[in-house]
């Protein structure tokens, strides 16, 4: 198994199969596990609250504008 498949590995998209659709999903979970290791890292002490919100914060704008500048539908 590649690192890279270990360390994120990704599930399949059962929504409408659009190129932005499945741009978006990749996005979304690629956001939540950088979500998951920030917030593992915060409450084993190796950063800050301040730093993780800020982190967290800047991961939400990116995903925000990845869905402004998408063609993204719930549909």
């Amino acid at each position: 198994m590649k690192k890279g498949k270990f360390l994120y590995p990704q599930s399949r998209y059962y929504g409408q199969a659009t190129p932005a659709n499945i741009n978006f999903n990749a996005k979304l979970q690629e956001f939540s596990h950088k979500i998951s290791y920030i917030s593992a890292l915060q409450t084993s002490g190796k950063i800050s609250a301040t730093s993780a919100y800020l982190q967290i914060q800047e991961l939400w704008e990116q995903l925000e504008k990845t869905k402004k500048e998408s063609d993204f539908s719930q549909k």
